[in-house]
Order: structure tokens, then sequence, then C-alpha cells
């Protein structure tokens, strides 16, 4: 499925933010561990993050999601869609780590998600791009080329991006792809945050709040403290 099989007119002309979940659905994620399989949980994250979208209003008509899967293969799941029209999909785990291959559509995909904005007249924020996985990419997947597109976009505040390491992660692979953004006359690395276990559904959270505070400011300093990683346990 191509993000250019899609011809639509829009829903409304609110000020648009597309968040595309860019998960690996390998087959490590089903190993079960104390807290149940990461796959699972992620399932009821998407719903949790559903759920909490169509609570908002506002961020219910501005939000788009699009959702691409990995493992030895790339497929979108879910083009860009508002709240309306998205529906949590039931995600299930085989196959490899096409991480690279996996991110480079997640790009592909917001950089024509911002196209058709500007082409149908929307104005739109800074997309999201947020990375979810417990694994590191097969050999032979071009990592150093993909951290370099990564910094190039976040330079050029064409995207945000946001590595998520569930248990098990190669945290020093996604140290290397996190890129930086500036502010305030200075540059700001960022670093991969650990996901927990046990909360999905927590991360989620705080993705649907963090994303309706940036629809109307693009201060990444003043997203909300999350409690979903390693040291920020309650």
């Amino acid at each position: 499925m191509s993000i250019s099989d899609f011809i639509e007119t829009p829903d409304n002309y609110e000020q648009k933010t597309i968040c595309c979940l860019v998960v690996d659905v390998s087959g490590s994620m089903s190993t079960l561990n104390p807290s149940g399989s990461p796959i699972n949980q992620l399932n009821q994250g998407l719903s949790q993050f559903h759920a909490e979208i169509l609570e908002d209003n506002a961020t219910a008509n501005r939000l788009e999601i699009a959702i691409v899967a990995f493992s030895d293969s790339v497929e979108i799941i879910q083009p860009p869609a508002l709240v309306d029209h998205f529906i949590p999909p039931v995600l299930s785990a085989k196959g490899s780590t096409k991480l690279v291959d996996g991110v480079r559509a997640g790009i592909a995909l917001v950089q024509s998600r911002k196209h058709y904005y500007k082409n149908t007249g929307q104005p739109y924020n800074r997309p999201w791009i947020v990375l979810i996985t417990d694994g590191a990419p097969d050999t032979g997947q071009d990592v150093i080329g993909l951290a370099q597109e990564i910094a190039t976009g976040m330079a050029e505040k064409d995207f945000l991006f946001l590595p998520i390491g569930v248990t098990g992660a190669n945290l020093h692979m996604l140290e290397s792809i996190a890129g930086s953004y500036s502010e305030g006359g200075r540059t700001h690395k960022v670093s991969p945050l650990p996901l927990e276990s046990a909360k999905f559904s927590e991360f989620f959270k705080w993705l649907s709040a963090s994303i309706a505070i940036a629809s109307s400011d693009e201060n990444e300093s003043n997203l909300p403290m999350p409690t979903w990683m390693t040291g920020y346990k309650n």
C-alpha cells in the first residue's frame, strides 16, 4: 500500500499535525516477559491513544495518525487519517527487523503528507515520527545513512524524530540515529527514551498530550514530563 494510492479532500482546514508511528512487529516483540508480550502491550497502547484523542475535540480535528509497521518487510497499515477515520489495528509479530527501511518509509510518508497539505491549502505543524522498537536492525541495514537523513531532517525542521526503546532495545544504535533540534540558538541532542515494559498505555497518553501542546507551541521543552520511562518512576 502506498500513500500515493489515496485520493482525498480535506475533512476540515484546521492546522494539522501528523504523527507517524513506525512500529516494530518483528518476532521478538512476541516474546513473553513478566508484563506480557510487547506486541500485546503495543496493541493496548494504540487503543488508549485512540481513546485519548477522541476525548479532545481540538486535537481530534487537527491530529492525523499514520502507522508504518516493519518486520522482514515494511507496510503502511494506517494511511494518514483523523481519529474519526482511524481504527486501532491489531498487530501481530513475526519475522526479522527492517528498521531502517521502516523509518525511511515513515520519513517519505510525512514528506508526502506535507506536500498534500500545501496543495490543499491546509496549514500544518512540524510532523512527528515516533519509532518504537525492542531490537536492533537486521545485518546490512544502512544505519549510518539513516542517521544522516534524520540529522538533516531534524536540522531543517522537516520533522521531529522520537526513538522509543522497549525492554531489550539497542539504545546505543538508537542514540546514533536520534538527531538533534535547535532552540534558543542552541542545539539539543535527542536521546532515545527507554520504555518500561508495562507502560505502553502511559506512553501513548503522554504522546497524545504532548502532540496537543505541540499543535500550538513547537517548543519541545514545554512537553510534559514522561512518567513511563526508566528513571521517571513515580
